[in-house]
Order: C-alpha cells, then structure tokens, then sequence
C-alpha cells in the first residue's frame, strides 16, 4: 500500500473514532445543517439510420447521469456532484467515459472572509482574462480544483485570490492556474463625496497567470503567461457604460500556429433604458486571445478565458440549432445593436392590448491582417489594423413581434436573415457561405387556467447547404408541473432526394 493511501485510511480511522468520542456533539451540530440535492438522469435509444446518417451505436442505449448533494451549516458548506457516462450520449465529447466523483468542495464564510477548497468556478469581469463554467447540455466542464479566498477589504472593495489546475473530462490539465481580481465601487468607498449624486461608477482589475513546463524540442516556449484586464462601469439615470480591455503576454500555442504574438480584446457596450424602450449597442475586437491552461489542446477544451459572442441568443430550434455562431479565438470584430419597444393599447399598431416589438441586428467579422514572412525571426506572425474589418464571418437580422390577441390567444412572430460561413465557422474548407431566411410563428391557446396549447411553425429557406427545412411542434400544458410536445423536421429542399425526409 502506498504512503498516500496509508494517510487517507489513518485519516479516515481518526475521523470515525472522533465521531464516536463525540457522537451526541455531533450529532447536535448535525440537526442545525442542511442537506440539499438534485439528480438527473438522460438516455437514449439508438438505431442506425444511413439516409440522415445516424452511426450505428454497439451500445444501442447510451446515459448521462448527475447527483448534487450540498451540505450547509452556519458558514460551513460542503458538497460533490457524482457522475456517469455509461457510454455518453451521442454528440457529447468522448473524453465523458465511466463515472465518478468530479466536483467536490468545502466552504466557510465568516465575517468579510470566504474560504473554498476543492473544486469551484469563478468569473472575472465578463471573463475577458478568467471564466470557469459548466455547460452540461454542451458536455462542458472547465471547473478549477484548488483553492480561492475572497475578502471584502473595505466598504466597496472586495477582492478575490485563487489557484488550481482545470477539470478536463475525468482528468485535469497539465497547467497551473493562477489569478488575482479587485471590484471597488466608488459610491460605497468613497460615500461622501458621491452622496446624492445619480452616477454610479464600479472599476475592476484582474490579473491572471499559467504555468506549464516547455517541453517543446522546436520552440523556447514561455512556461508563465500573463494577462491583465481592466474594466470599468458607469451608470446614470436611464444610461449605461461598460468596458472592458485585456491584454495577453506571448503565449504560442497550437491555437495560433506558435506565434509569439501578444493578444488583446476589447468590449464597449452601451445601454439606454425606460418604460416601453430599450436599446443596447455593443462591440467587441479580440486577437490572438486563445488562452488554455495546456498550449496543445484545442476544441473547447482547457479555455481559461471567455470571448462573449456579440449575437441574439435563439431558442427556436431551426435558428438555434442549424446555424449557431461561436466566437473565433484568434481573431473577431463584431458589433450588436437590440432595440425593445412597446407599443400602448389603444394606439394603431398596438390595438386593444399593446404589442412588443424587438430588432436585433449583429455582426462578426475577421480582423484585418497582413502576413509578416518572419518565422525565422520574431515569429510574430502577422499584423493587424485596429479599425478596420475583414471577412465576413456572420451577420444575424431578426424581427420579433409578440402580440396577445384576446385573453386566451398569444402569438410570438419572428423573422430572420442570416449570413453564415462555413469554411471559418466549421472548419470546411471550399464550403459555400450560406444565406438563409427563417419565418416562425408561436401561438398559445389557453384553454383554461391549467391547461394550454401551442404550436410552433417554423420554415428557413436557403440555396446553399441542405436546402430548406420546415419544423412543426405541437405542445399541451398542464400546469405548473407537465407538459407533453411531438416535434418534427423536414429536410424537403435537400438535393439529395434519399435525405428528403422527416427526422
């Protein structure tokens, strides 16, 4: 047995043996916490089907599991998440086999001081330089394992330190992460001199490192990487101004071919809000921004930071799904604006009950660059102009019209025009750049209090890709607790006429 495992079983023996000694303290303390939990349970059924090119599954069923259990007691928190992939569902990363526990924690809060060990996700900012998550419905999981301490240090500064290395799949990766970040709000800090006043102003710091070993038999490669970002957010009356820049030391890595190029990204947003009205104009620049706590990984995997994308977030399913956009690492312009706007009952456009209207127009383009032929030299890689743009990545235009026509019928109206490329979003070299309409209508009939119908009619025409899809969705509702919906597409513009079919 090795010297580990001799620790954790003498550690355990002293652990009963002090339950015993003080079985009635503690069970004492154990009647004043809490224990709170979940568990989920998703699987599916697989049949091979060649005309939509479903893989053959030897497994035929295929199960993603999770249990939550938090522990809390005063300050003290504890609590794990157990799970399983037996194997995992179709299109969740393969690196999600066997099962186990993968996030567990222990927490104390006392006074202005907060302690965690173990696993944790933490965002600075809007994770320009740090942002740890999980996407569960993405297979996503980039949880630090290590430890954080936040401290409020004075009315209106609050200050966050943490270290760890970051959960990929049942492992972690070879990287050391380290960060640093200050929140001060001036109006709580500084509370006499902005008494009475109508701005609001918060600032914010941060400072995030990685340490890996080089281990590169090519390159003399940075084992620490830096990066800093600043950010500030003002506020007043119905306005608001956020921004936030950031700037990465030379970190070659597979993302960027081993350039030694420093990186930097940064995002302005502007928002102006009131009674029936609401604008937001935003815009975002980032190059050479990857930053992984492993410079050889790719895909999703072992991000330390985040680039927002600067698009409308679609939740029905033929502009969710089909097209999606995702935010190009190594280099992005991109632009939104949204506009919200009601109309009052009574007025030509709004009749008897009002309508809402939204416009959400957005953006992302390549950045401008120019190849410098230097690989023997400073392997900078290329350079790049600051204001001006460079291929079309993707553009979204989409209208929304939500009107309710009588107290028992609702209708949501959407039209949408995207510009989609291909060959940089997926990797297709040679693809064509799709252009696609999309037209959808969402009608609720309440029949009465509890229960509700509504269906869904979407249509996207395109000439490029797969042609053109049509989706219906009928959905009954009992309320609060259940609801049952059938779904189906059809691929009916398809060129190949043996994929014209129902999915």
């Amino acid at each position: 047995m090795s010297k580990k495992c001799h620790f954790w079983t003498l550690l355990f023996i002293l652990f009963i043996t002090s339950i015993n000694a003080n079985a009635q303290q503690f069970e004492e303390m154990m009647s004043r916490g809490q224990i709170k939990g979940n568990f989920q349970f998703e699987s599916q059924f697989y049949r091979e089907d060649t005309i939509i090119g479903a893989e053959e599954v030897p497994e035929r069923i295929r199960s993603n599991s999770f249990l939550n259990l938090i522990y809390s007691n005063g300050g003290f928190s504890a609590g794990m998440r157990y799970e399983s992939y037996l194997p995992p569902l179709l299109g969740y990363p393969e690196g999600y086999q066997g099962n186990g526990i993968m996030y567990r924690f222990a927490s104390y809060q006392k006074d202005d001081l907060s302690i965690t060990v173990g696993n944790f996700y933490e965002q600075f900012g809007t994770g320009l330089v740090l942002r740890t998550y999980e996407e569960r419905g993405l297979g996503y999981d980039n949880a630090l394992d290590g430890v954080r301490l936040k401290y409020k240090v004075y009315d209106g500064i609050r200050l966050t330190a943490l270290t760890g290395r970051q959960r990929i799949f049942f492992d972690y990766g070879e990287g050391i992460v380290r960060g640093f970040d200050a929140d001060i709000n001036l109006n709580e800090t500084f509370s006499d001199f902005f008494e009475g006043s109508k701005t609001r102003i918060l600032l914010g710091g941060s400072a995030v490192s990685k340490y890996q070993a080089d281990r590169n038999s090519q390159f003399v490669l940075p084992e620490n990487v830096a990066t800093f970002g600043g950010r500030a957010s003002i506020t007043r009356g119905r306005f608001n101004f956020y921004a936030e820049y950031a700037y990465k030391v030379n970190d070659p890595s597979a993302d960027n071919e081993f350039i030694y190029k420093p990186g930097e990204a940064l995002l302005l947003q502007g928002t102006y809000s009131q009674k029936g009205l609401g604008i937001l104009v935003s815009a975002k620049r980032n190059d050479n921004m990857s930053f992984r706590s492993d410079r050889t990984e790719g895909e999703q995997n072992l991000l330390i930071n985040y680039m927002p994308a600067l698009t409308k977030q679609h939740t029905y399913n033929l502009l969710a799904t089909l097209y999606p956009y995702a935010t190009q690492l190594n280099g992005e312009v991109a632009f939104q604006a949204d506009l919200i706007y009601k109309f009052d009952k009574g007025t030509i456009l709004g009749g008897d009950r009002g309508m809402d209207i939204q416009v959400n127009y957005s953006t992302a383009n390549n950045i401008d660059t120019t190849h410098l032929n230097d690989e023997f030299t400073f392997r900078q890689g290329y350079k790049s102009s600051y204001f001006s743009v460079g291929e079309v990545y993707f553009k979204d235009f989409n209208v929304q019209l939500t009107k309710r026509f009588s107290s028992k019928v609702k209708g949501i109206f959407t039209y949408a025009n995207l510009v989609y490329n291909q060959d940089i979003i997926e990797g297709k070299p040679g693809a064509p750049t799709v252009y696609a309409d999309i037209a959808i209508a969402d009608i609720t009939y309440r029949l009465d209090m509890r229960n509700a119908l509504r269906g869904e009619f979407q249509h996207l025409s395109t000439e490029q890709d797969q042609g053109d899809w049509a989706t219906l969705l009928v959905e009954y509702t009992y309320a609060p607790h259940w609801f049952i919906a059938i779904q189906d597409q059809y691929n009916y513009g398809n060129s190949e006429k043996e994929k014209q079919t129902l999915l």
